[in-house]
């Protein structure tokens, strides 16, 4: 009898200040799960990001996704509405949605939450391809692609 992935996983605890960080330049992710330790159902990435910041308008192919806001504030855009989204706010989207989101006036902190596990290869490939000077916007879009991720919007003047 084969052990479905989420049966394979076994329980951990990951503290405050632990998990892999991914340096991003102008923010940065620590990882507190990812597919192998989950048996793949979800991968959580916490996030420490500047005032203004925020990614291009986008959607995910491979993972529906969540927010959980700990500090601060993020406007969230979700397909053609927008929320301004304080501390204690949980955003739900949905695979295939269009998003995006920038923060507000004052440093902030989320988790995200991607359901099945994705995303943190995404974040490594961005984050080395950031160390160059010479990446470009194509390279960028194509780093998306690769993870299962569509640019549907224009690019963010705070992203990189």
């Amino acid at each position: 009898m084969a052990t479905s992935p989420v049966m394979a996983a076994q329980p951990y605890v990951v503290l405050p200040g632990e998990g892999r960080f991914i340096d991003l330049g102008d923010f940065g992710m620590t990882v507190k799960a990812d597919a192998a330790e989950t048996g793949g159902v979800v991968s959580v990435l916490e996030a420490d990001e500047p005032p203004g910041f925020g990614p291009p308008i986008h959607v995910h192919h491979d993972a529906a996704e969540a927010f959980y806001v700990l500090e601060g504030e993020y406007i969230m855009y979700l397909e053609d509405r927008e929320f301004a989204c304080p501390a204690g706010s949980f955003i739900f989207i949905p695979l295939g949605v269009r998003h995006g989101f920038r923060v507000g006036d004052r440093p902030s902190r989320k988790l995200n939450f991607y359901f099945p596990a994705a995303m943190i290869g995404y974040f490594a490939d961005l984050a080395a391809a950031l160390q160059r000077d010479d990446v470009d916007e194509d390279e960028l879009a194509e780093i998306a692609r690769t993870h299962g991720m569509e640019i549907v919007g224009p690019p963010s003047e705070r992203y990189v």
